[in-house]
């Protein structure tokens, strides 16, 4: 038993590195002298850092984008690239840069203001480039939103009114159109605004077949127009509301001498919107939507039911006619991180006038959807929608209203 301890000394001081990582020191003081040995921590090996997958730096760039850096950077972009699809184009490529920004860093107060860039293209033929976007002054106390597009779309038309949509054949033609559009809005009163607005447009219409379904009118129309505004405006973040009150009415004057129109026309615009959290991470939202143009309005500038807002999973221009009102109340439900999803239910129908419209001509709408959060607030939206005897997918960038 003796020899026990010295075969564990022996042991050891045979592990490599152990005996010569010990050191002697002293410590004097006062004349005192302390000495002792020690054994210093041996370093870390370095490691190479190892280098993170395809895969994980875009979930990393994803998540960082998902941070409000409004109030650290003069403009905070993300870009997104991918698949796009919709009843109107067939499936494409599109591009996406989405920016949020603050006129004022030092204002926590005021939301910050947000600009959509993007491009598209599919194999139907359609193209498409624009820019879209909210810049809101300092206490939000004016605001400027914007629409530039132009786009090249191979398309469909029934002809126009309710029993055209119903009953025609579809014929196809190609349509390309230009459009500018700018509103300017300031606050007069606690979340009440008056402005005004420009608009531009000039669309043609190529290839059509059957010059019934455009009333024999001219393929061809610019047109440009002035207009008032007086909104309501009590949301918290304009591009996908948790709360507030939206209303707004539209008037545009679009003068003869200003297109080729013919004559001078109108058209009045009326949103009611409403946004309720009614429990965690859920949104009730609520639209009323109605759209009125004056009798004499060329076909390519009438009401059209369906697209990416309201009415979703009907064909664009499918139902045409001067006037449109459409309704939908919709619940928006944030699942999990960055997903969430959403649900819907609503009606729409246009009419000629108001003598004309008939409870009967009043079209289903309903639907589901998927959301991915591409920047704080900023959805990607994968809708799916139902309508009399149709249905389709919709993906597109931030909250249908």
């Amino acid at each position: 038993m003796a020899r026990l301890p010295v075969v564990l000394l022996l042991l050891l001081c045979c592990i490599p590195g152990r005996s010569r990582a010990q050191r002697q020191g002293a410590y004097v003081r006062d004349g005192d002298t302390l000495h002792y040995t020690y054994t210093p921590l041996t370093p870390a090996a370095a490691e190479t850092p190892r280098r993170r997958s395809f895969l994980q730096r875009v979930v990393d760039y994803f998540d960082d984008s998902a941070r409000d850096r409004t109030f650290e950077k003069k403009i905070d972009f993300t870009f997104a690239g991918g698949p796009s699809y919709s009843k109107n184009t067939s499936f494409g490529i599109g591009v996406l840069a989405a920016g949020l920004y603050r006129i004022d860093r030092s204002d926590s107060v005021t939301p910050p203001s947000d600009i959509s860039i993007f491009a598209n293209v599919s194999v139907s033929g359609f193209y498409a480039l624009g820019v879209t976007g909210n810049n809101i002054f300092r206490r939000n106390r004016s605001r400027i939103d914007y629409a530039v597009s132009f786009s090249s779309a191979p398309r469909y038309m029934w002809g126009i009114g309710y029993a055209a949509g119903r009953d025609n054949p579809e014929k196809s033609y190609d349509e390309k159109l230009y459009r500018i559009r700018g509103r300017y809005l300031h606050r007069v009163w606690t979340h009440l605004f008056v402005g005004g607005l420009l608009d531009f447009r000039h669309v043609k219409g190529l290839h059509i077949k059957d010059e019934s379904y455009i009333d024999h009118q001219k393929h061809r129309y610019t047109a440009s127009g002035l207009g008032a505004i007086v909104e309501y405006d009590s949301r918290d973040f304009i591009p996908n509301p948790y709360r507030g009150v939206y209303v707004s009415l539209q008037e545009t004057f679009y003068p003869k001498f200003s297109g080729n129109c013919g004559e001078s026309l109108w058209r009045t615009t009326v949103i009611v919107d409403g946004y309720l959290r009614i429990w965690r991470d859920a949104v009730l939202a609520a639209d009323l939507y109605g759209e009125f143009n004056s009798a004499g309005t060329p076909w390519p500038m009438l009401a059209r039911l369906g697209g990416g807002q309201r009415m979703r999973g009907y064909y664009e221009g499918r139902y045409t006619d001067n006037d449109l009102v459409a309704v939908q109340l919709e619940l928006r439900q944030r699942i999990w991180r960055r997903i969430g999803c959403t649900v819907w239910g609503g009606a729409g129908s246009v009419f000629a006038d108001f003598a004309s419209w008939r409870w009967s001509h009043t079209l289903p709408n309903y639907g589901f959807g998927l959301r991915w959060e591409l920047k704080k607030r900023v959805n990607i939206r994968l809708d799916y929608g139902f309508g009399r005897k149709t249905s389709g997918f919709l993906l597109n960038i931030n909250e249908a209203f």
